[in-house]
């Protein structure tokens, strides 16, 4: 396609615009996005999808870490109306949530209201798990730092991210769940999760949604006001609590969820998610394995 674009001798602005669109297309095409979504229509179909995910795996329900924000708020309310339909056709499950705080979390209220808020979408009573994961982060920061490593408060914001997960996976093993994960595409095309740490999961409730398609959802489904317009934070730095996810990424997510819908964006900030998305691939794939034909 460039070749052709080429040999027409078009200015090279106008080559790097329609590559630039090329690849917008093959982004949303992979994340699987659609313009525009029906909310309620949404959130009937992805509370069938785990339902159905759970009545095959024959578990004893999800786990889930709640933050407080607005991905594992709409997460958890997918999940619990889930465990409703699951328990509605016989099958004895429910959900069990986590709060995973490192030491004292400053929106720890919201956490709380996130999960209350939860509770109210199902008939069966929530598993309530409250684990400072303070103590399994410190500890390997400390060993690391020991042997003269280089422990930066990213890395170490990487380490939180993995010990939350590995907790929530051994609740998992305890009562025989299926791990839920937050993931959805603003954070997936720009590559803004940690590796086996939030990326991991056994089943992706969000996956295809731009945050703008789930603050819809939420919407919908009547969510606390508070909870509804909190401001997006990963919140696992030290040096910089509560920083907004937009300012560490240096993107607002109108402008990622447009670039997502198939909007034109202006030239740099596609620019910026596409290099992000390209750079962070690693991230998306599975491991790779060797194989003999190769």
């Amino acid at each position: 396609m460039l070749h052709s674009m080429y040999s027409l001798r078009l200015p090279a602005k106008i080559i790097k615009e329609l590559y630039m669109r090329a690849k917008q297309q093959e982004i949303i095409a992979a994340l699987g996005v659609e313009p525009t979504i029906q909310p309620i229509e949404e959130i009937e179909k992805r509370t069938k999808f785990l339902a159905d995910y759970l009545g095959q795996a024959g578990l004893n329900g999800f786990v889930l870490g709640v933050s407080g924000g607005q991905d594992s708020l709409l997460a958890g309310i997918l999940t619990q109306r889930a465990i409703k339909l699951r328990r509605q056709s016989g099958q004895n499950c429910c959900l069990h949530t986590m709060l995973l705080p490192y030491g004292d979390q400053h929106d720890r209220a919201d956490a709380e209201l996130a999960v209350e808020t939860i509770k109210s979408y199902g008939e069966s009573s929530v598993i309530e798990h409250d684990i400072d994961i303070k103590p399994s982060v410190d500890a390997p920061v400390t060993s690391l730092r020991n042997d003269g490593q280089a422990i930066s408060d990213f890395i170490k914001g990487n380490i939180k991210a993995r010990s939350r997960m590995m907790t929530q996976y051994a609740i998992a093993g305890v009562y025989g769940l299926l791990a839920v994960g937050t993931d959805h595409a603003a954070e997936s095309a720009t590559g803004f999760f940690t590796k086996f740490g939030d990326g991991a999961a056994d089943i992706m409730p969000l996956y295809g949604l731009n945050k703008r398609q789930g603050r819809a959802m939420l919407n919908a489904l009547h969510v606390p006001e508070r909870l509804l317009h909190k401001v997006p934070t990963a919140d696992l730095l030290d040096d910089h609590p509560a920083q907004p996810d937009e300012v560490e990424l240096g993107l607002t997510y109108d402008d990622i969820d447009d670039y997502l819908e198939g909007k034109e964006v202006d030239f740099k900030i596609a620019k910026k998610i596409e290099e992000r998305y390209d750079k962070t691939q690693h991230k998306r794939n599975l491991p790779i394995a060797y194989r003999s034909s190769q």
